[in-house]
């Protein structure tokens, strides 16, 4: 029961320090929201981030797909049991 309370009176002075340097405009806070504009933008660069992560790896799969595909072409022809090339078909002259 003493933790839950030393836990809440530290969060407790946590957000009044905030909001105490957030009134004498110690820490910036153009929105009013009691979150510092430093925090935002470092969340903003996250987001961006985890989005262009998410797009890489969509990438790696695909291509991971096609590269088993191939693998498989390429182990069946070692095999001797592919009679024609599989793959990709040649690009069309122009």
């Amino acid at each position: 029961m003493s933790t839950v309370i030393i836990v809440l009176a530290l969060l407790a002075i946590g957000v009044g320090s905030i909001i105490y340097l957030t009134k004498k405009s110690i820490i910036k806070d153009s929105d009013g929201d009691f979150i510092p504009d430093v925090v935002e933008d470092k969340i903003e660069e996250t987001k961006k981030k985890v989005e262009r992560v998410k797009e890489e790896v969509s990438d790696v799969v695909e291509i991971a797909k096609e590269l088993t595909s191939q693998v498989k072409d390429v182990a069946e022809a070692a095999n001797g049991k592919s009679k024609s090339r599989k793959g990709r078909k040649p690009v069309a002259k122009k």
